[in-house]
């Protein structure tokens, strides 16, 4: 006869005074209502009790930067652009929100750690507890979050493996064409919604129950075991600030594109794919902004990238430990108050890769530079084209 084990998965988060809320959670196997003498004995095995942390992730202590030798990243000191109702309405909260349902995957390797997985149970879990059964012996369990929109409308697709070994997740591509990453992707992709995983790999139920501890107020025996839920899609607040603008720019297409970013991320590992494309997002327009030096108007954006390809941007310390060697721009089409539009594209190569888990992308622009267009062309993205040509697509250096 199998005995069997009951298997409870606690995760606490643990913030400092910084918000850093991505601590080691507490992962526990639990025996409840058992003694360690006699001999624990569960014909017919038992039932399984995992509880996972509510997820909240401020940005304040996930973008961790250092821009130099103590000098930590202030993102709010960059950010102009702000975040009011209508920005709610539009992008949804400026941060991560907090999942309350998860998706879970537990695969039993039997007495052999890190075996291939056979077999596969899928679970949903709503609120933060589930309840399962546990042979003896060694288990992988992967979790993520089940996706939340505005309108109901999810881009982000899940694919899992033959094997069994990985489950990947990917967006599709949008309608709209994408002047970079072609001719292998000639259309932009959507943005994926957060994304938070974690997996962890045998993890062992013994029967003596070595390596527990004994909760004497819940009449438990615990184990704990380090298990981490992270973001693996990162947040890219985008502003281009027009100083001296003057009521020339009226209106944004509404739509901006970034360039360089990965595909799909492998939720197992937290590694981005190989594939790089462009990312379409929605933008706005808001006018009288307060920035360091008076007023201007911004074009102001968010989106949520699966990072640099080939790269677990968790896992990364410092720029110079990015590895990337593919260029990343920003175009957007602006609306000028005599009809005409203009596309502007912006190497923001730079930033990004000093920005690899996310953070304020901003591109400056004094529009006393910039001659109002007579011609429309933001819709044409031309093989080659002209700084300050009158309509048509202008590239800038960053």
């Amino acid at each position: 006869m199998k005995r069997y084990g009951i298997h409870r998965i606690v995760k606490a988060a643990r913030s400092s005074s910084f918000g850093r809320l991505f601590a080691v959670w507490a992962v526990l196997v639990a025996f409840t209502g058992c003694i360690r003498e006699p001999e624990l004995h569960l014909p017919g095995g038992a039932d399984a009790e995992l509880s996972f942390p509510f997820v909240a992730l401020q940005l304040d202590a996930y973008w961790d930067y250092e821009l130099a030798y103590g000098i930590q990243y202030d993102w709010r000191s960059e950010w102009y652009y702000g975040w009011d109702e209508k920005d709610l309405e539009i992008f949804g909260e400026i941060g991560y929100v907090e999942p309350t349902v998860f998706n879970l995957r537990r695969y039993y390797t039997g007495s052999e750690p890190y075996a291939p997985h056979t077999s596969v149970l899928s679970n949903t879990v709503k609120g933060n507890t589930f309840q399962g059964r546990y042979n003896w012996g060694f288990w992988d369990i992967l979790v993520w979050n089940d996706v939340y929109t505005l309108d109901g409308v999810q881009s982000l697709n899940f694919e899992e493996s033959t094997s069994l070994e990985s489950v990947t997740a990917y967006t599709n591509q949008t309608m709209v064409s994408s002047r970079y990453n072609a001719p292998k992707y000639t259309r932009a992709f959507y943005p994926p919604e957060p994304l938070f995983s974690a997996y962890e790999q045998a993890i062992e139920i013994r029967q003596d129950l070595e390596g527990f501890e004994f909760d004497a107020e819940r009449n438990v025996y615990v184990k704990k075991l380090g298990m981490v839920l992270r973001p693996i899609t990162y947040i890219y607040l985008t502003q281009v600030i027009l100083y001296h603008n003057g009521g020339r720019v009226v209106g944004v297409e509404g739509t901006a594109n970034l360039s360089g970013m990965a595909r799909s991320v492998v939720l197992n590992t937290g590694v981005s794919g190989e594939d790089a494309i462009t990312v379409n997002y929605n933008t706005r327009l808001k006018s009288g902004c307060n920035v360091k030096d008076g007023q201007a108007d911004i074009i102001g954006g968010r989106l949520l990238t699966f990072g640099i390809c080939n790269q677990n941007g968790n896992k990364i310390q410092k720029a110079e430990d990015v590895i990337d060697n593919v260029p990343h721009y920003i175009d957007l089409t602006m609306q000028f108050n005599n009809g005409m539009d203009s596309t502007f594209v912006f190497d923001v190569s730079r930033q990004i890769r000093s920005r690899w888990k996310g953070g304020v992308i901003t591109i400056e622009l004094d529009m006393d530079t910039i001659p109002t267009p007579h011609r429309k062309g933001g819709s044409a993205f031309d093989a080659v084209v002209k700084d300050f040509e009158d309509g048509g697509t202008r590239e800038f250096e960053m």
